[in-house]
């Protein structure tokens, strides 16, 4: 499976992005897709999954003010952020989980300022 993740950039403290994230496989039938994100000397984390038959899950930093959807006719997966904030800031990662492999795309960066 092939990942393309795009809608970074800079926004400021308060405000909304929109990340997309093109598979090259049926978005629908892959078991789980997720979004994580990572910071210089920190592991990346995981923020936001939807698995098939469990549902959506999301990191506790981001509740409320993210949303995790797919778009099965366009085969995107999107993450919504809403009232972003200084700690947000992160290169965001698109990963897919299948038969136990975990593919990633090459990551978008989010920069939020004050």
């Amino acid at each position: 499976v092939q990942l393309q993740a795009s809608g970074g950039g800079l926004v400021q403290a308060g405000e909304s992005l929109r990340l997309s994230c093109t598979a090259s496989a049926s978005i629908h039938s892959i078991p789980v897709v997720a979004w994580y994100r990572q910071t210089p000397g920190k592991q990346r984390e995981l923020v936001a999954s939807i698995t098939h038959g469990l549902g959506i899950d999301y990191a506790d930093s981001v509740k409320d003010r993210f949303t995790i959807s797919r778009d099965n006719v366009k085969n995107t997966l999107i993450l919504q952020m809403r009232n972003l904030r200084l700690d947000d800031t992160a290169v965001y990662y698109c990963n897919a989980q299948r038969r136990n492999v975990y593919y990633w795309g090459p990551g978008t960066l989010v920069t939020v300022s004050s």
